[in-house]
């Protein structure tokens, strides 16, 4: 559990002070007031995080520095009586009653009233008094009122409000339609009919619900909830192994490309299920490709066994660096075993080929050139080793030159990489006249695997979105030249962790950290041929690491957090579930179109920090086209480090 008294002081500096609050008695008040105090108890960890969060009654308890913009607008200072609409929680009203002498706060929903004024009691608060009803007329029996806020978003300002104020009063709230971008007005009474207004910027409020608000239809019409509304528009999915299982995904197949995520490396239905829908796509549909989020020469070794071509001299079993459980586990081991069979007896150019699209074995990448090159080019393989020599040190171990780069303040081996790249590729009708296409294909795929990692290796010590999105640049283009290869014909079935594979665009990493991904790529490339399906769950085990180069372990998943799209999907009720998110209703699109957190587990998993390491904001419908959720997971099993009795000596996953 983190020091809240140390969190609450960090708040009030970089969230509040760093921001423009300079009142001296409101920022005195919020490092009072304790937050945790107002949050249901299992969110206590994120109490200061900048972020509003859920409370009771379907409701959220606001950002701080949206309370501190409102209260410091509103100018509450000592000696005022203050009126707020909405109390929820009660923390606005407990921070406007460190400053002003009194408050009253109306609360319509019985129960965050019952809760609001419970705290106040508790906590001391005499100052502050809780009113259950309708706060859109205010509190005429204590009026005028030197401030009012309003926690809620109103068509427009109540005139039974502006009235409530004193001369010189200032009211301060959100104008503007449910679930869009509203603006925060200022009202200042200037005389008995005479109103200025201001605008303060753009803000997002739950409706303000009363006789001068928005009309409650819920009341008359009893809408469903969000996860009542998934459970309607969602498929369940049977079982793996039964027909209808992939049957129900033939409605993507039209595409050319299709994205299949994962919440995590290491959850064992994931991978099931995208063997299932591939197997589909495959069989019935005409794809060809299998690209996965693996380094090319490892996935080069297994589209040797898949496609019964000879293993290269020298080459080294497929996916035995960290994460090993990512690639080497029983599912995959499955599927592969699958494909080749699926590939016997058919032709070279109708064969299913297993592909790896990611960039980080550049040791592997440098063997295999040279080793094309010594079967087509002697002296040019000669030559390769002369230019990757500058790399051979750091091989096993990149980032160290990364780090090396930056401390000489060049790129010693950038020049030599890219010269070899162009070269390979210059030689492509001689080499090509030499083999089948296939072995050039996989050399020139190294080639520029080496050339774009010496980049990423450099780029990764000077931020995140740059090496970033080095990566998977790499990673699509990698994916745009497989396609070419196979021609016309070409349709991709790519396996990656739904960070990659939804649209960066409609997420905070696109949005805020300026990073993009093989799914924006795609998206702006093939439009609707590209089809982007999330995957998600709330709860179960998964194989994970603590660290990089950690042991793994089975860590058990946490529960999803409130009001992130996992606590919705779980509400819903359902085990298993396709959500199709390319034609959802008005009502459902509008609830998920909320920006939502959304949680992202790797091969390193942190339960005791996992709102701050595991979640970012997203926009699922524009993220996605569809939403597969399993309820509760279970984590990969490894396989097992000895090669199985009998086993064929080229099978790629044997030591």
């Amino acid at each position: 559990m983190p020091d809240l008294a140390q969190a609450r002081e960090k708040m009030v500096e970089r969230q509040i002070a760093a921001r423009g609050i300079h009142d001296a008695p409101l920022l005195d008040a919020m490092r009072a007031v304790p937050r945790e105090e107002f949050i249901p108890h299992h969110l206590i960890e994120f109490a200061y995080e900048d972020s509003p969060l859920p409370i009771e009654a379907d409701q959220t308890i606001s950002q701080p520095y949206i309370v501190a913009l409102m209260i410091e607008a509103a100018g509450v200072a000592p000696g005022d009586k203050v009126l707020e609409i909405g109390a929820g929680s009660g923390y606005a009203a407990a921070i406007m009653g460190k400053v002003a002498d009194h408050v009253v706060s109306i609360e319509r929903h019985h129960e965050l009233a019952a809760l609001a004024a419970e705290r106040m009691r508790r906590l001391g608060y005499a100052n502050v008094r809780i009113v259950e009803g309708d706060g859109t007329e205010g509190c005429p029996a204590e009026a005028p009122f030197d401030a009012i806020i309003a926690a809620a978003s109103g068509p427009s300002v109540p005139d039974i409000l502006k009235a409530q104020l004193k001369i010189g009063g200032r009211l301060v709230m959100p104008l503007g339609e449910p679930h869009s971008v509203q603006t925060l007005v200022k009202v200042t009474r200037r005389g008995e009919d005479d109103y200025d207004m201001e605008n303060l910027g753009g803000v997002r409020f739950v409706p303000l619900i009363g006789a001068y608000g928005w009309q409650d239809h819920r009341a008359e019409t009893a809408p469903k909830t969000l996860p009542q509304m998934i459970a309607d528009a969602a498929e369940p999915l049977p079982n793996f192994d039964h027909p209808d299982f992939s049957a129900l995904f033939d409605r993507y197949a039209d595409a050319k490309v299709i994205l299949l995520g994962e919440a995590s490396h290491g959850t064992s239905e994931f991978y099931k299920a995208r063997a299932a829908i591939s197997r589909r796509l495959i069989e019935r549909h005409g794809f060809n490709i299998v690209a996965v989020e693996a380094d090319w020469p490892d996935a080069a070794t297994i589209d040797r066994y898949v496609r019964r071509r000879p293993a290269r001299r020298g080459e080294e079993r497929a996916f035995q660096r960290f994460p090993t459980w990512m690639w080497r586990n029983t599912d995959v081991d499955d599927f592969i075993r699958w494909l080749r069979t699926h590939n016997d007896g058919r032709v070279p150019e109708d064969k299913v080929s297993f592909r790896g699209l990611d960039l980080y074995n550049m040791n592997g990448s440098i063997r295999a050139v040279i080793g094309y090159l010594e079967d087509v080019d002697p002296e040019a393989a000669q030559l390769a080793r002369e230019r990757y020599n500058c790399l051979m040190p750091y091989s096993r171990n990149p980032a160290a030159y990364g780090a090396m780069a930056i401390t000489e303040g060049y790129a010693r081996c950038e020049d030599e990489v890219v010269r070899m790249l162009k070269e390979l590729q210059q030689s492509r009708a001689e080499y090509v006249g030499i083999d089948d296409g296939d072995e050039f294909l996989d050399a020139a795929a190294n080639a520029r695997l080496v050339k774009n990692a010496e980049a990423y290796y450099r780029v990764m010590y000077r931020g995140a979105a740059e090496s970033w999105n080095l990566r998977d640049t790499h990673m699509f283009e990698t994916l745009c030249q497989l396609l070419d290869a196979k021609g016309p014909d070409a349709k991709a079935i790519v396996w990656a962790h739904n960070s990659h594979i939804g649209n960066a665009a409609a997420t905070e990493m696109g949005v805020v950290r300026e990073e993009l991904n093989i799914g924006q790529l795609c998206r702006e490339k093939f439009g609707k041929q590209a089809v982007l399906l999330g995957f998600g769950t709330h709860s179960g085990t998964v194989a994970a690491a603590d660290d990089w180069d950690a042991p793994m372990k089975v860590k058990t998943v946490r529960p999803a957090l409130g009001g992130s799209y996992e606590d919705m999907s779980h509400k819903a009720g359902l085990s298993r579930f396709l959500l199709d998110l390319r034609g959802l209703g008005a009502e459902l699109k509008a609830a998920l179109d909320e920006p939502r957190l959304q949680r992202f587990i790797g091969v390193i998993y942190r339960p005791e920090t996992e709102r701050w390491s595991h979640y970012s904001e997203a926009v699922m419908p524009r993220q996605f086209d569809g939403w597969v959720w399993f309820d509760e997971t279970n984590a990969v099993k490894p396989l097992p480090g000895e090669q199985k009795p009998g086993e064929d000596e080229t099978y790629p996953f044997g030591l």
